[in-house]
């Protein structure tokens, strides 16, 4: 029996206020419509270029918008839609961030206290060393700040934290980039560890190849918006077995398939097109493209796109 979802998000769109060159001001919509869940004992990833709004999403599920965002949409935590200040006391209790910057590290505290927490006991203090030892993390590097660390270090010291947390929901943001390939499969080891036993893991990444193989399942954004939900086995199988074009693309651009670029840019939030956001580089494109495409469900996964079959 498939479980429910612990964390949904429905309908999500951020815009951010802004003033142009001659200080008028107007609302800058990054991300569209967004839709995805999460369920407990379950990785999923989130695969798309930069500025696709994969760390956007993240800081609206955590509250960590700035003050000039705007949202509209759903997100839920165990069937609950969480106002601001529930986000904020869910925040590193029962939901952590795993930050895609190694500046949200405190600069004036220890590390070991970071992770560990002010008025930690001997069994978490046991629990942190264990981290740190398969981080290859010594019993010194707890007494030392965050400019004393290397950039690796810093974000083993940050996964180390998540992981600690005791969280249910773990959102990691592009967690491997500085880490050697030994660090960082140990880090997506431990993630998958964590989704054994029952904790919900959303991967954020740029390395869809990487996604393959330890996520359930996998999201493609693509400016600003979800356009296919997936399983990781429908990656692994092919081309064919993909509902979106843009997720064809992404799957013919990996190296080991032919590295095929993909025509044309995502396009900047201001000047987004009409309906689909892919079509200007859509070679399916029709008229009907230039509508509001909802998700849909196409072969056990969900699409945005109404020539998918």
């Amino acid at each position: 029996m498939k479980k429910e979802p612990i964390l949904s998000v429905k309908d999500l769109s951020v815009s951010f206020q802004m003033y142009d060159n001659g200080l008028e001001k107007y609302d800058l919509k990054v991300i569209s419509n967004l839709t995805l869940d999460v369920r407990p004992g379950e990785i999923v990833a989130i695969a798309g270029s930069s500025g696709s709004g994969k760390s956007l999403l993240a800081h609206a599920v955590m509250g960590l918008l700035p003050e000039n965002a705007s949202r509209s949409g759903e997100i839920s935590y165990k069937g609950k839609v969480l106002s601001q200040k529930e986000k904020e006391a869910l925040r590193g209790k029962e939901m952590a961030l795993v930050p895609q910057s190694v500046s949200y590290l405190d600069p004036l505290m220890k590390v070991g206290t970071q992770v560990r927490g002010r008025k930690a006991d001997k069994e978490i203090i046991k629990a942190q060393r264990e981290i740190f030892r398969r981080f290859h993390l010594d019993e010194k590097t707890e007494q030392l700040y965050p400019f004393q660390l290397s950039g690796g270090m810093a974000r083993r010291v940050l996964v180390s934290t998540a992981v600690l947390s005791g969280a249910e929901v773990i959102i990691a943001d592009e967690p491997t980039p500085g880490l050697d390939l030994e660090m960082a499969l140990e880090a997506l080891k431990i993630f998958r560890e964590l989704s054994d036993e029952g904790k919900a893991v959303i991967l954020i990444t740029h390395d869809i190849d990487l996604a393959f193989h330890i996520a359930d399942r996998i999201a493609v954004f693509y400016a600003g918006t979800t356009v296919e939900i997936a399983a990781a086995k429908d990656f692994l199988e092919g081309v064919d077995a993909l509902r979106h074009p843009y997720s064809k693309a992404l799957w013919k651009a990996l190296p080991q398939n032919g590295f095929e670029p993909i025509p044309g840019f995502q396009p900047y939030a201001k000047y987004l097109p009409k309906g689909c956001l892919f079509s200007p580089r859509c070679p399916h494109k029709t008229k009907e493209c230039e509508e509001n495409i909802p998700m849909r469900e196409v072969r056990g996964g969900y699409v945005r796109c109404i020539h998918a079959d």
